[in-house]
């Protein structure tokens, strides 16, 4: 779901992987379309390497998303501008069990903002997300009828 899909640190919005080099990458800006060569000297993010911290662990960014997905049931998620109670509070409805003392404000705004984008380019498709859970759930079937 979010393979290709870059955060560029100093560059604004998302990018998709077009091309790689020996010492660059080529990306696609999702907003402009415009492609740029970026360094290897800099800080590139793969959405999908991206894990939200809770209580209990880290869930993955794409399990956010779908959260998101569910509790807006596909449309669009609050906006980044809204107050910092604003967002923690609507966080908490998609994270419940998110940690307090290590995800920022700064974060739950990217959050919002690269799922926004995302959903607007209809580029967020859950199939994966869900096909997982399916196999979590017989998963948990199977353990119990082996006991």
């Amino acid at each position: 779901m979010l393979k290709g899909i870059l955060s560029i640190s100093g560059q604004t919005g998302l990018f998709k992987l077009v091309a790689e080099s020996k010492n660059n990458i080529i990306v696609e800006s999702l907003e402009t379309s415009k492609r740029i060569p970026v360094h290897s000297t800099s800080k590139v993010s793969a959405l999908e390497d991206i894990a939200i911290y809770t209580e209990n662990g880290d869930i993955p960014l794409k399990v956010v998303f779908k959260s998101i997905s569910d509790l807006e049931n596909g449309g669009p998620a609050i906006s980044p501008k809204a107050t910092g109670n604003e967002l923690k509070s609507y966080f908490d409805k998609v994270v419940p069990d998110y940690d307090k003392d290590r995800v920022y404000i700064s974060d739950i705004k990217k959050v919002f903002l690269w799922y926004n984008m995302l959903q607007q380019k209809e580029l967020l498709d859950f199939t994966e997300v869900e096909d997982n859970k399916e196999q979590e759930n017989g998963n948990t079937v199977d353990e119990k009828l082996n006991i």
